[in-house]
């Protein structure tokens, strides 16, 4: 975090106070994600003098036992030198709780009255986060929105991901939430967008010239965006099975990575015209075809020392859910018809990473050949955005190795943020999103026809999937996955990008 400045109006519109209320707030995802990224703001003076955050949930407790249990889940210190504690109490001394069920309308407005008790009488915006299961988005954002919407000033509601299942879900949930909210009120959250790397995607390719002419089929022969986890399901079992890999990272995650990557450049920075190029991405993709695509799901480890999916006791006996998948993708446009974009996404991998890696043409002719050596990647350049953990961008070129001889070699010009930007300086992706839900900026949040072209994309090869009962390739806990995915990328010449250092 940076260090405290002083706390201006951040409110956009007429708002006096602000109100966000989280439901689901007795949940892991609140404790851990939601309340220490409103700490933040706060610490960070991102949010107007005045606000109050409620957490609302089942759970029968005080606003002291509440405020007890999430004041373990904010940093006591922000570097060796700095020590937030007043910070912490003088946050959570604007935290209340309040109990009630989620399909109680009687509930909801209880809630609504504790809430106006504390703005006081002043123009409010609320801002509502739905930290809840799926299952019951609709209920909870129907009752918010008919009883605790701002009379005052405007509300606003955060939804969390999964978007539904498939098309038809995602459908229902939208005409759902339409009933009572306007689009201009949802804010379909997916915290990938939010993590530095990936908006600064944009960036590389928009502001610097260099890019411009390269960012084409004409220099680019593939793209390859990847997600692996060096850790299983973890007693999480039983609600990763309802999804699976695909619908849990693919279909959101990094096919917006990919939106984003493959995009025309907007007409402005405005939410609606950058969303508008994505939506032409998506559209734009080929019909997947489950031949480009391979799935798989992990075993024991080779020393069986880390469990297999299916040892996971919430997991289903002899479930095909997967927990990996590799795909090729293709978009049918004049910028990049042919290149293929490899997506790979996986649990219980051998190292936890998310890149999107670059893959240029090679250099024409021979002149160095034989000094680069036999294998014919070696004079392909690379350009590489690593998203997570230790967050950098580098650029892989051939150089001479110093010496008489004329020995090539490849050389890494590197910006890595822990060492240009500090370790404090990036902001978590929830943080980052809610605030821009304060401000009213949607550029990182999903619209519904966006949506609703990701999931026609890939319901039709979900439905394959399950109807034809489709076994996944098995492969070991802490390996890279199932050889299937190897011979997908051979069969378009490409090898997956090693790793970096």
């Amino acid at each position: 975090m940076d260090s405290p400045k002083s706390l201006k109006k951040a409110l956009d519109g007429d708002a006096e106070i602000l109100s966000i209320c989280v439901f689901g707030a007795s949940g892991d995802l609140a404790k851990k994600k939601v309340y220490p990224a409103i700490f933040a703001l706060f610490y960070e003076g991102h949010l107007p003098e005045d606000f109050v955050v409620f957490g609302y949930a089942r759970s029968d407790m005080t606003t002291e036992t509440f405020v007890d249990k999430i004041r373990s889940s904010l940093p006591r210190r922000v570097s060796s030198k700095v020590d937030c504690s007043e910070y912490v109490e003088k946050f959570l001394a604007k935290c209340f709780y309040q109990a009630g069920q989620y399909d109680d309308p009687d509930d909801f407005k209880t809630l609504a009255t504790a809430i106006s008790e504390k703005e006081a009488g002043k123009s409010a915006m609320r801002i509502f986060y739905l930290s809840i299961p799926p299952s019951i988005f609709v209920p909870v954002a129907q009752n918010a929105a008919r009883h605790v919407s701002s009379l005052s000033g405007e509300t606003r509601v955060i939804v969390e991901k999964p978007f539904g299942r498939d098309l038809d879900s995602s459908r229902e949930l939208t005409n759902a939430l339409a009933e009572d909210l306007k689009e201009s009120q949802t804010y379909r959250i997916d915290h990938y967008l939010g993590k530095e790397l990936v908006e600064n995607i944009t960036v590389l390719r928009f502001s610097n010239i260099i890019f411009s002419p390269l960012w084409s089929r004409t220099h680019i022969r593939n793209v390859q965006i990847t997600f692996s986890e060096n850790f299983g399901t973890e007693g999480r079992g039983g609600y990763f099975d309802n999804y699976g890999i695909i619908r849990d990272v693919v279909q959101n995650h990094l096919l917006q990575v990919m939106a984003l990557f493959a995009m025309e450049e907007p007409a402005s920075l405005d939410a609606e015209d950058i969303r508008d190029e994505k939506v032409k991405v998506i559209k734009s993709i080929r019909p997947i075809d489950m031949a480009n695509v391979v799935l798989g799901q992990y075993k024991k480890s080779g020393d069986e020392t880390k469990p297999g999916y299916l040892d996971d006791e919430t997991v289903p006996p002899g479930s095909r859910c997967a927990t990996f998948a590799a795909m090729a993708l293709f978009v049918d446009n004049a910028r990049w018809d042919g290149v293929p974009f490899l997506i790979k996404a996986g649990k219980a991998l051998h190292k936890r990473e998310a890149e999107v890696r670059i893959q240029f043409h090679h250099a024409p002719g021979n002149l160095y050949k034989k000094q680069l050596g036999a294998t014919s990647d070696m004079n392909s350049n690379e350009l590489i955005i690593r998203i997570q953990p230790d967050e950098a961008i580098y650029l892989r070129l051939n150089s001479k190795i110093p010496g008489l001889g004329m020995r090539l070699d490849q050389t890494d010009l590197d910006l890595q943020y822990k060492a240009k930007f500090g370790a404090g300086e990036l902001p978590d992706a929830y943080e980052r999103l809610i605030l821009d839900v304060v401000q009213g900026d949607k550029r990182l949040f999903i619209r519904n026809d966006e949506l609703e072209a990701a999931w026609k994309l890939f319901t039709p090869v979900l439905n394959q999937i399950e109807n034809d009962n489709i076994n996944p390739e098995l492969y070991p806990y802490g390996s890279r996955g199932p050889i299937g995915a190897h011979y997908l990328a051979s069969r378009y010449n490409v090898r997956w990008g090693d790793t970096y250092n």
